[in-house]
């Protein structure tokens, strides 16, 4: 039975929304629990989400960062297809960072239009990380790329699905250019089931209020959290603030740090963040698109003002981006973008830096940064593992103005689980020797960082190591008189007369029986060391903490 309502009321509107993030968490759910690789049914990187018809975003997922590429993805659909040109049961895929927005090329984004008695009412879409598209190297992320034609293979946005009916030529494409298309695959199907789901309740949920007062309620979703976002600016102080911060390198050029820069101006209930100082794209994979810097802005914007704020498509005529075309942070075809994570990592400690001024009393420490991406391709003949074993690591937040950084975990945008040693050792031939925090490295402050971890492996066959890493050469900076954290380290044969510390971002060929350490970065301290106070020096000492 349809409900009838003369006005759309805010009852109404709000009992939407979390429908739809209901049926969001339906989706992530089934999602997780049929992934084949690991990076999906143990790290979690993916996301689903529901869009209006435009694209906008009406619930933000927990991987963050994809909440504002959705909408590229969907307006280069339409500039290709046209919006008569959209069926229902139609699917769309890419993983283009340039034709669709996505972070870095094994990111695949599905879409697919949902009608309503011929009516387009929104998409369902979702984008996770595959396990190999192909290029240079195995799982397509190569920290030394210089192209992004390196990268794997690039798929525009294209029709996957027609009216329900699978395009056997791309599932076809997609097999032959994968050194893992079971897995690749398997997940590929998962997303379009995902997404098939959030079609459905959606459309029972137009069923039952009818398709206009659904389309009604998604733009009073949308202009509700852009008018949140108004109000919150409007009662900060006006003014303006700068900040730069550093890559350890590009990945190619180890000598060469690149500089992220940013001034915000805060005037009139606006704010706008100025990238234009920063330098040119690397040449390696570091470069970031400019979804992903939005999503950088909007975490900084939410976590400082209100972390109730909910992300709106909306506030941008508030919130004001500017960059200049060419640079690390607006890279133009064909730079690579595959290590785009740290550059996020680096770009969001920045921001906080920054916009400290504005809110002090969330002011924090530098964050020991992603932890470092791993990616193992097994080349040994006595066990066939299923894919490559791709790992993705924490590290710690830095002190703030009112606390301690958190200590072994993921920071910021990832929102990502570390894989279990016992699913690590059941499918991949190694040992994991050593998992635990690193007394000390968290910086000294009134305040303290968090402690990053160490994780240590063993090999039981031959493979090829491809580590992406940072803040090895520039550790977490401490801010207001606090200390860096400790900076992060890739060893070979750690405490053996074979030790050899690596570049942090590398790729090497090992023996079966060699033996690898990942160190991450600690947090920054904040705060003068000296205000520390003595209960918490007690407890830093009886827990092992220093």
């Amino acid at each position: 039975m349809k409900i009838k309502s003369a006005s759309l009321d805010p009852v109404t509107v709000q009992i939407l929304r979390n429908r739809i993030g209901s049926l969001t968490d339906e989706m992530h759910y089934h999602f997780f629990r049929s992934g084949y690789s690991t990076i999906v049914r143990e790290s979690r990187d993916f996301s689903c989400v529901i869009l209006d018809p435009k694209g906008r975003i009406l619930v933000a997922p927990p991987m963050f960062f994809h909440s504002t590429a959705y909408k590229y993805l969907v307006q280069r659909i339409y500039q290709i297809y046209g919006i008569a040109g959209l069926q229902d049961g139609d699917v769309f895929i890419s993983n283009h960072p340039y034709e669709g927005n996505l972070p870095h090329v094994p990111d695949m984004g599905v879409v697919m239009p949902i009608f309503q008695d011929r009516v387009l009412v929104g998409f369902s879409g979702s984008i996770a990380h595959k396990a190999d598209l192909g290029g240079t190297i195995p799982g397509s992320t190569w920290g030394q790329a210089t192209e992004i034609f390196q990268e794997g293979i690039l798929y525009p946005p294209i029709r996957y699905y027609r009216s329900g009916m699978l395009n056997l030529d791309i599932e076809r494409l997609i097999y032959a250019n994968s050194r893992f298309p079971e897995t690749t695959l398997g997940d590929l199907h998962g997303q379009v089931a995902a997404i098939d789901i959030g079609r459905q309740r959606l459309q029972n949920i137009c069923e039952e209020h009818s398709s206009k007062t659904v389309l009604e309620c998604m733009d009073a979703m949308v202009a509700a959290a852009a008018t949140e976002f108004r109000i919150a600016l409007g009662k900060l102080p006006e003014g303006r603030a700068e900040a730069e911060s550093f890559l350890d390198s590009d990945g190619v050029n180890y000598s060469k740090a690149i500089r992220i820069h940013v001034s915000i101006m805060i005037s009139n209930g606006k704010v706008i963040f100025d990238f234009s100082n920063s330098d040119l794209q690397g040449r390696g994979p570091v470069n970031i698109r400019r979804g992903l810097l939005e999503a950088c802005c909007f975490q900084v914007l939410i976590g400082m003002m209100d972390p109730d704020l909910r992300y709106s498509d909306a506030a941008f005529d508030t919130v004001h981006i500017k960059t200049r075309t060419g640079t690390v942070v607006d890279p133009e075809s064909p730079a690579p973008c595959s290590s785009y994570m740290k550059t996020c990592m680096t770009v969001i400690d920045m921001l906080i830096e920054a916009f400290g001024k504005f809110v002090p009393q969330r002011a924090a420490a530098y964050s020991g940064g992603s932890g470092g991406g791993l990616t193992i391709n097994w080349t040994g003949k006595g066990r066939v593992p299923r894919g490559n074993q791709y790992e993705i690591f924490g590290s710690a937040y830095g002190g703030s103005a009112s606390q301690d950084g958190t200590s072994g975990t993921t920071v910021h945008l990832s929102n990502i689980y570390i894989t279990p040693i016992e699913i690590v050792e059941t499918e991949f031939p190694c040992l994991v020797t050593r998992f635990e925090l690193i007394a000390g490295s968290g910086g000294d402050g009134r305040f303290r960082g968090g402690l990053s971890v160490r994780r240590n492996y063993k090999l039981l066959e031959s493979a090829t190591i491809i580590f992406r890493g940072d803040r090895a050469q520039r550790p977490p900076k401490g801010l207001a008189g606090g200390k860096p954290g400790r900076a992060s380290r890739f060893l070979i044969n750690p405490n053996s007369s074979d030790e050899q510390e690596m570049p942090i971002t590398t790729t090497v060929d090992l023996e079966a029986g060699a033996s690898i350490s990942i160190e991450a970065a600690g947090g920054g301290g904040y705060g003068n060391p000296m205000d520390r106070t003595r209960t918490n020096r007690r407890r830093d000492l009886e827990q092992k903490y220093v």
